[in-house]
């Protein structure tokens, strides 16, 4: 569930060629507007789209943006909204060319009278069932509340896990919350430090210190925009999680992903660093694909214009099942996609490997990786190996941005798994001849082909073991190795 404060964005878009004539400012043609919950409402709708279930506390102005903005959520998440006034708040932006050139705010949008046993029994009803909690601070007023505190605190010592993402304007977080996200200026502003210029991490991590202390969390993490997170713990640990590299993109609403996709990991069982890692690279990739301005209502779902399920709200799990994997290239065949698979024993994980399928997933639209078993791969490559685990290679491969699911068989070769997902390409390494393969015929009689990319020379694992163990031919282990 989601607690904090709602608003509407509107983006109106267009172009400009030509100056005002009786001032000095762009003239914008305009060629649409769309509309999408802000604040709280997109940290709600993002995990929505995904399928989790989702519950939105908040305050809702009887006006004409406020009807909109209730008509936006109440199609992807329940909404229980008491009284606000001060006017709807509404963000707009005016874009040309996909950037932006102004951005005006009207409204206040604050609870009014009654806000709090509005929604009192309502809010109790849905903690109580919450897998976790995300507390969306705007600065506002609802996170001030003293029923929503007293309601989120009772919540938070239970166990349920909370995140919490404040505003400079908010209110400091209840007592025991799982985990804290202020960006580096909201937590500089907290601590009351001034800025440290010996390094974003170094003083990141000085601040979540100050801070995990005077707000009573269990732990911290400062985002440090595209530099990633640094994350602090009450015991005393600590983790870095840098950000993927992002050409371009648009950061406008990566917060809000942020928090969204820590708070679903979280409900879900992971770790604080996991969730953390986990809600860093969904923000990363919100980004890069054009942040909140390519959010859309497409009827049934938010989505960004080329179909994708928002970023943001990617429920693919880490590693994925044959019945799931086979469920993802139903989906993409149905809109004309092309399904794409690769597979081996991926033990060592090496450049080789990931050049090889970055290269399968650019010839279609989802790449599936088929996997030996531990047990397959010591049928195939003898004792001592696999040195990695099929769960751990699962996940390594399910990290990678080129693969969509990842698929665990346990015969010698991958036939009975092709049989059930079909691709419409098998791919493998150009080490390796397609009339060679036992599974061209099997591919080729549905349809399908049998493609080899350009091989890597010299990442053979099997050699990297032997080097590693001093049996490769000419080598001996190091001194001390």
């Amino acid at each position: 569930m989601v607690v904090g404060d709602v608003m509407l964005d509107v983006d109106v878009d267009g172009h400009s060629d030509r100056l005002c004539p009786d001032a000095p400012v762009p003239v914008l043609e305009v060629a649409g507007e769309t509309a999408r919950p802000g604040g709280a409402g997109l940290a709600a709708v993002l995990p929505a789209a995904g399928g989790a279930p989702v519950t939105v506390i908040t305050g809702l102005v009887d006006d004409e943006p406020g009807g909109r903005l209730r008509a936006l959520l109440g199609g992807a998440v329940e909404v229980v909204a008491g009284p606000a006034a001060g006017g709807t708040i509404v963000k707009c932006r005016l874009r040309a060319g996909g950037r932006t050139l102004l951005r005006t705010d009207r409204g206040e949008g604050r609870p009014g009278a009654g806000f709090g046993a509005a929604v009192a029994e309502a809010l109790e009803s849905a903690l109580a069932g919450a897998g976790a909690v995300l507390v969306s601070d705007y600065g506002r007023g609802v996170t001030a509340d003293p029923v929503v505190r007293v309601a989120v605190a009772r919540a938070a010592a239970r166990g349920t896990p909370v995140v919490w993402d404040p505003h400079p304007r908010g209110s400091t977080p209840v007592p025991r919350v799982t985990v804290a996200t202020p960006n580096l200026a909201e937590a500089r502003a907290a601590a009351e430090h001034p800025a440290d210029v010996t390094g974003a991490l170094r003083e990141a991590f000085a601040l979540a210190g100050a801070l995990l202390t005077r707000w009573d969390c269990r732990a911290l993490a400062v985002t440090l925009g595209d530099r990633g997170a640094a994350v602090a713990h009450r015991h005393g640990a600590r983790a870095a999680s840098p950000a993927p590299v992002v050409a371009g993109g648009d950061p406008c609403g990566a917060g809000d992903a942020f928090a969204g996709r820590l708070a679903t990991l979280l409900a879900a069982g992971s770790t604080v660093d996991d969730a953390v890692a986990g809600a860093v690279a969904t923000a990363s990739a919100f980004v890069a694909r054009g942040g909140a301005g390519t959010v859309r209502w497409d009827g049934e779902g938010w989505r960004q214009p080329d179909g994708r399920p928002v970023p943001g709200a990617d429920r693919r799990p880490s590693v994925t099942g044959l019945g799931a994997a086979c469920e993802l290239a139903d989906r993409v065949r149905a809109t004309g996609g092309t399904v794409v698979a690769s597979g081996g024993c991926f033990d060592l994980l090496h450049t080789g490997h990931s050049r090889t399928l970055a290269a399968a997933r650019a010839l279609g639209d989802c790449l599936l990786v088929l996997i030996n078993s531990d047990a397959s791969v010591r049928r195939l490559k003898g004792p001592g190996r696999p040195v990695v685990p099929a769960a751990d290679r699962a996940e390594l491969l399910a990290a990678l941005e080129c693969v969509d699911g990842v698929v665990v068989f346990g015969e010698d070769d991958p036939r009975a798994a092709l049989g059930v997902l079909r691709p419409d390409l098998w791919v493998k390494g150009g080490d390796y001849d397609p009339a060679d393969l036992p599974e061209t015929p099997l591919v080729r009689s549905w349809g399908g082909k049998v493609v080899a990319v350009p091989y890597r020379p010299g990442r053979s694992t099997t050699r990297r073991v032997a080097m590693a163990s001093g049996t490769a031919s000419g080598m001996a282990a190091p001194a001390g190795g």
